[in-house]
């Protein structure tokens, strides 16, 4: 099977196009001949050398696939040959065939083809997580999500606003973004370049803050995301884009009380992410199905053209997800 492969770490062009022997599944895994990939921010980092694969996970880039079941290890019991699926993986997107446990898998959502479906997993799975578990987001409360316009942003403000019920304000850094981000359901639109976040979500709660915040900036975002939390406030860090290292006064948790926490999902069991996925197919799933909330797609890019994707993404003037086709 094609692959796309890391000839070393560093920019884009160290990817390149090679060949490996096609997976076989073991016991309670399916083989699936993947028709689309998602692009992700970590795959950057691990192209960079910076997010190494678990241990026993394929170092070939890649964490979400949207293809057809061709081949069921021994144990499967949802799946059979020819099922479209999409699936949340630890490794191995990047390629014509990935092989997955199958509780990492789940149906494609009706009407959606295989490009839609491939912008689902790594980005629902963990903004639900973050949300609904780590933050605790009930309706009626508010939320200031980080980085509006991108793959994660887009699907946060839809799942904030459609299935918690909660008021959703966001970031963004074009202008360009402002309607998008409207449209699926944030309330106000901060453009970060040209006004202050902590001033605006101030004035739009009566200066009680946000009760909630979802954070991929880090760095010099941590003392102000601080700031802008209303008393018994919650930040859920899920990437440090400009750094990961802060400096904290814990009087200022003390005082309002926060909850400071974070998470990863890669390294997560096959039972967590099997738990996730039932929640999902639960909550959400329906509500894909209904049209109440779509991926957001940027761009599509044939596998041969993977160099012009990273360079997508990290330039940043993406809106919605970036998808890799190998059909």
């Amino acid at each position: 099977m094609r692959v796309v492969e890391i000839s070393q770490f560093g920019g884009p062009e160290v990817l390149q196009i090679g060949e490996r022997p096609r997976p076989i599944p073991g016991p309670k895994k399916v083989l699936i001949e993947a028709h689309a990939a998602g692009v992700n921010r970590p795959d950057c980092y691990q192209r960079q050398g910076h997010y190494p694969p678990p241990p026993g996970a394929s170092d070939i880039l890649g964490l979400e696939v949207a293809g057809v079941v061709v081949a069921c290890g021994v144990g499967v019991t949802r799946w059979k040959e020819g099922d479209a699926v999409c699936a949340l993986l630890s490794g191995g997107g990047y390629a014509e065939y990935v092989a997955v446990p199958e509780g990492q898998c789940l149906p494609i959502p009706s009407g959606f083809d295989f490009v839609q479906a491939a912008a689902l997993p790594e980005t629902f799975f963990t903004v639900w997580t973050n949300l609904f578990e780590s933050g605790r987001l009930q309706s009626g409360e508010s939320v200031l999500i980080h980085g509006g316009s991108g793959g994660i942003g887009t699907a946060a403000i839809q799942i904030a606003a459609h299935a918690l019920g909660a008021r959703v304000f966001t970031t963004v850094g074009k202008e360009g973004a402002i309607p998008v981000c409207e449209a699926l359901g944030a309330e106000r639109v901060i453009l970060y370049q040209k006004e202050d976040f902590v001033s605006v979500v101030k004035g739009l709660t009566q200066d009680k803050g946000v009760d909630l915040i979802l954070d991929i900036v880090g760095g010099p975002y941590f003392a102000r995301n601080l700031e802008a939390l209303a008393m018994k406030g919650r930040l859920v860090q899920i990437a440090t884009l400009q750094g990961a290292t802060v400096e904290l006064d814990l009087r200022k948790v003390m005082f309002k009380r926060l909850l400071l926490t974070g998470s990863t999902l890669r390294s997560r069991s096959v039972e967590e992410k099997t738990a996730l996925a039932q929640a999902l197919e639960k909550q959400i799933w329906p509500l894909l199905h209904e049209g109440r909330i779509k991926p957001i797609i940027d761009r599509t890019f044939p596998m041969e053209k993977v160099r012009e994707a990273h360079e997508r993404i990290e330039s940043g003037r993406h809106i919605g997800k970036i998808v890799l086709t190998m059909k």
